[in-house]
């Protein structure tokens, strides 16, 4: 066994060859997917990459089936700090499962997250799409405030946006996507949707995870705003859809921006 700290700074004893992972974590499950495939044995019902993943379910991230877990005898379980639940984490922890927990606020942190996960815990090789990830987003590179600025709305009912310190919120910086609530002191405020459209953003960025937002939900909440509708994965997911997702994402921004400055052209009807 060897004594590892997560990014939790939490110890966590790992056995010198880990042959079993629980994963309640979807980026997660998509990374040692890719990675080592044979060494999953569990995920969630969320886990949907990759699409032919052949492994026991455990329920969701927010309410894993602790004692079917527990059965899979796993060396690792993976979480994260902010998709599940301390109490299910500590319950794993009290009946002898080993927990790793991964914090992951900005790209940077994903890489560097990731990187030890994999090779360092897991002690598998620098996979491939991993170094492609850095390169597709010139990992290292400080953001700068672009041009845009944006509300992106992660739910409705209530209405609930990316705020302060968060993944999606730096890689939309990246892309030249300034958050307009970046200095909340909520990570994910609930903000109504009339103060929504006072703050009169340049932009709308609604993404079709956790909430299934739609093409019709741009106009139909926020008209005259332009709407890019993203693909939740390539924004909130780190693991090897990042090595596609600046391109994606890019082109959901374009098509966005390109659409509003089409509809504002003189003689248009309104």
């Amino acid at each position: 066994m060897t004594l590892h700290h997560d990014d939790l700074g939490l110890p966590v004893r790992v056995p010198d060859q880990v042959r079993r992972v629980v994963s309640l974590v979807p980026s997660l499950t998509e990374s040692v997917a890719a990675t080592a495939p044979a060494l999953l044995v569990g995920a969630t019902d969320w886990c949907s990459h990759p699409a032919d993943l052949d492994v026991v379910r455990v329920r969701g991230t927010k309410n894993p089936d602790l004692d079917a877990i527990a059965a899979l005898r796993p060396d690792l379980v993976l979480a994260n700090e902010e998709e599940n639940r301390v109490p299910d984490l500590d319950a794993l922890r009290a009946a002898g499962v080993p927990v790793w927990v991964t914090v992951v606020r900005t790209l940077d942190d994903a890489v560097t997250s990731l990187r030890r996960l994999l090779v360092t815990v897991l002690g598998l090789p620098e996979p491939a799409w991993l170094t492609a990830a850095e390169r597709a987003w010139d990992v290292g590179a400080r953001p700068t405030d672009g041009p845009l600025r944006a509300v992106i709305p992660v739910w409705r009912k209530p209405w609930m946006v990316v705020g302060r310190d968060t993944f999606a919120g730096d890689l939309l910086l990246r892309l030249g996507v300034r958050n307009i609530y970046a200095g909340h002191t909520e990570r994910y405020p609930r903000i109504a949707l009339a103060e929504l459209l006072d703050a009169r953003p340049d932009l709308v960025v609604l993404p079709d995870e956790p909430y299934r937002f739609t093409p019709d939900d741009g106009p139909g909440f926020f008209p005259g705003v332009p709407a890019a509708l993203v693909s939740g994965r390539h924004l909130t997911w780190y693991g090897p859809s990042l090595a596609e997702a600046p391109q994606v994402l890019a082109d959901a921004l374009a098509a966005a921006t390109t659409a509003s400055s089409r509809d504002e052209r003189p003689g248009r009807p309104a």
